[in-house]
């Protein structure tokens, strides 16, 4: 359970920002489409880790994806500095 409350959280948290950074409209409009689209993101973060047979595997699930979207954040960030 607190890998679909707490992972779920932070991986949503993540592909927000991913996507808040990389779509390709203005700042405010990104952030807008970005945030609507966390809710389903964490739905379907809920979903996966509850329908995995085992806590081990929903928690690498979560933290490679996670570990994922870090990368590319820092990619984003290193190209536009």
């Amino acid at each position: 359970m607190a890998a679909a409350i707490l992972g779920g959280y932070a991986l949503t948290a993540l592909a927000t920002m991913a996507l808040a950074m990389n779509l390709p409209m203005s700042r405010a409009e990104a952030s807008m489409a970005a945030t609507l689209l966390s809710f389903p993101i964490y739905t379907c973060a809920m979903i996966w880790v509850f329908a995995t047979r085992t806590a081990k595997r929903a928690w690498l699930g979560i933290g490679a994806s996670a570990v994922v979207l870090m990368a590319l954040i820092g990619l984003q960030r290193l190209v536009a500095a």
